[in-house]
């Protein structure tokens, strides 16, 4: 069996995985106490039995150092345990999962690229993930897709600004400020701070004329991004993931249609594009692959 750990600074996913990618046990835990979470997460995912030889650990933020303090401390009674240095991306680890038990099963060079509540890519090549030299390779939530400055594209970057989960209710927010209404202000009784992208998305679906346009120019950034890391990675397949997953309905033709305007024929006839099969599980299931794979 073997245990895929993903954390970001509020939330933790623990997962048993067999040797054919399929989770076995799942737990997960959020809070400020990112610590205590990793530690009730894997002592649950384990069920009471010893722990594996490895323990592969992603992150959104691998970089962060709240994530990096947790492991270390976790790792003092898991020494399974990697030192930071070896945490995997979360983008790169579901790249990892999905071209092993995904949406790109058996293949070798896949570019996974998905959008929640934070924007996350990943690279492999020959099976393997692509770090780059500092682990930052396919940080895709910094391509620079608008060329107006603005404090939020410093802050979180371009893409992640605008496609990520905060950035698609921000542009909604801003469309019913500029006096455009939209029937999501009738399901939050007018209270905009309450708007979650599912409202967003939901709308949509209902035929909201101000939310389709939302989802719309959603889908460009989301189709310039996809194609931009394409072009750079030239890989055989292309797994969509997040809301361009789980939202596909709204989402997943608009993208394509935007990857399919943006590169050479060639290179598109020759890509598979796919909406990722793992979930928010491909990060964890990625990691426990790669954490086996180092033993």
């Amino acid at each position: 069996m073997m245990i895929g750990l993903e954390l970001d600074d509020t939330r933790v996913t623990a997962l048993a995985v067999d040797d054919v990618g399929q989770v076995q046990r799942r737990a997960s835990a959020a809070g400020g106490d990112l610590l205590g979470a990793a530690r009730r997460a894997l002592l649950e995912v384990m069920g009471g039995a010893a722990g594996p030889d490895r323990i592969g650990v992603a992150s959104s933020t691998p970089d962060s150092a709240v994530v990096i303090a947790a492991i270390a401390a976790v790792a003092r009674e898991f020494s399974g345990l990697p030192s930071s240095a070896a945490i995997t991306a979360s983008g790169g680890a579901a790249a990892v999962a999905e071209a092993w038990a995904g949406a790109a099963k058996g293949v070798q060079d896949v570019v996974y690229f998905g959008v929640g509540e934070r924007t996350v890519g990943g690279i492999t090549r020959g099976g393997a993930p692509v770090p780059g030299a500092r682990g930052r390779a396919a940080s895709v939530a910094w391509l620079a897709l608008n060329p107006v400055e603005r404090e939020d594209y410093r802050k979180a970057g371009c893409l992640e600004a605008e496609v990520a989960a905060a950035g698609i209710v921000r542009r909604l927010i801003w469309r019913i400020k500029a006096g455009d209404h939209s029937r999501v202000q009738d399901a939050v009784a007018n209270d905009l701070g309450a708007i979650a992208i599912q409202h967003v998305l939901d709308a949509a679906r209902q035929g909201d004329g101000v939310s389709i346009s939302v989802v719309r120019d959603t889908a460009k950034y989301l189709g310039m991004a996809a194609a931009n890391l394409v072009a750079i990675a030239d890989p055989e397949s292309l797994v969509l993931g997040g809301i361009m997953a789980s939202a596909a309905d709204l989402l997943f033709e608009p993208v394509r249609v935007e990857i399919g305007r943006r590169l050479p024929r060639p290179m598109l006839d020759a890509l598979t594009i796919a909406p990722a099969a793992l979930g928010d599980d491909g990060p964890a299931i990625g990691a426990a692959r790669l954490g086996s794979a180092s033993r």
